[in-house]
């Protein structure tokens, strides 16, 4: 029943996300370059909803904090790592199945150099754990005196209001450039109750998460479960593995339902700005994958733990880890996706 209901949350993710093209290629890369602006308006847009909600949801003693931990090394390394991934595969880690649903044979390999990556992570996770050396666990939250003083419900009030209207001045700037369309509203507020529901102490009692999955998997194909790290990859691992299927499902049924099924190895941003070649896409949707899970181990999060449920928490470290995280990610477009 447990995992049924685990398939469930995934199914309503990875119709969020299809709706909202939010998994497709052509949606994260064109954002490394300023091309189309949705991955920053929904998740901006479920940081605003969600961070009210939760808020309230806490304040009422529903839900506890979830908190991923700030490490100088480990989430500001790890952020930087996490964003060069996100920009060369098109993809994150709670995407990829989702595209593989819809045909996509990239997304497919990007998923096998997360596996590598999380494999390379449990081996190496001895000598690199000197750089995860917990610094703080902080929130907004703490800092104002662990408290759900009117003051600090005012302030996550007002930022929650800041990231939604924020939303709609983005949106301007795609309509200036011929991209009317509204889904990631639908998105983004969905992906806001979705966490909050989540974070329910009466049901899952956890946030959103999809990268453990990938080192959680790789250790026991590879025989790597006897490695310190493994141990900690269990729980969030077999949660993640029901919850990305059903995100997989979603995405086949959207796509069925939607006409928009195709096998393809190429996208169309892929083929305007570094040309037509499969193999080409297909190493940098490998090496993407790689350092996607590589970096978010690291960090211990990644664009779900740490932007989406981190982010409307009002976490130190995924605040911390946002940064390097938009440095990566941008400094990697423009170098990568420059006009031919």
């Amino acid at each position: 029943m447990d995992s049924l209901q685990i398939l469930g949350i995934g199914f309503v993710f990875g119709l969020l996300i299809s709706y909202g093209k939010m998994n497709r290629y052509d949606t994260i890369a064109a954002q490394s370059v300023f091309a189309k602006m949705n991955v920053m308006k929904t998740i901006a847009m479920a940081m605003g909803v969600g961070s009210i909600l939760i808020m309230i949801e806490m304040s009422l003693g529903l839900a506890d904090f979830h908190v991923k931990p700030f490490m100088l090394g480990g989430t500001l390394l790890g952020g930087l790592i996490f964003g060069i991934g996100m920009a060369l595969a098109g993809y994150c880690p709670g995407t990829m199945p989702i595209s593989v649903g819809q045909g996509s044979v990239d997304a497919l390999v990007g998923i096998l150099g997360g596996l590598v990556g999380g494999a390379v992570f449990t081996v190496l996770y001895e000598p690199l754990s000197s750089l995860m050396t917990v610094l703080s666990k902080d929130t907004l939250f703490t800092l104002m005196g662990s408290t759900f003083s009117l003051g600090y419900q005012v302030l996550v009030v007002g930022l929650g209001v800041a990231f939604i209207l924020a939303t709609f001045v983005m949106h301007k700037l795609d309509v200036k450039n011929g991209h009317v369309s509204k889904t990631w509203v639908v998105t983004g507020v969905g992906l806001g109750v979705l966490n909050t529901v989540l974070f329910y102490k009466g049901w899952q009692d956890k946030p959103l998460g999809a990268s453990t999955s990938y080192p959680f998997v790789a250790d026991n194909v590879f025989g790597l479960t006897d490695y310190e790290y493994y141990p900690s990859t269990i729980g969030s691992g077999q949660w993640q593995i029901w919850f990305l299927l059903g995100a997989l499902i979603a995405g086949l049924i959207y796509a069925v339902a939607t006409k928009s099924f195709k096998i393809e190895i190429t996208h169309e941003f892929w083929n305007e700005r570094r040309g037509t070649g499969k193999a080409n896409r297909l190493i940098w949707a490998f090496i993407g994958g790689f350092l996607l899970i590589l970096g978010a181990r690291l960090a211990d999060g990644c664009t779900s733990g740490h932007f989406l449920s981190g982010g409307m928490q009002f976490a130190l470290s995924s605040y911390a880890f946002m940064v390097p995280t938009m440095i990566g990610f941008l400094v990697t477009g423009k170098l990568f996706y420059s006009k031919k």
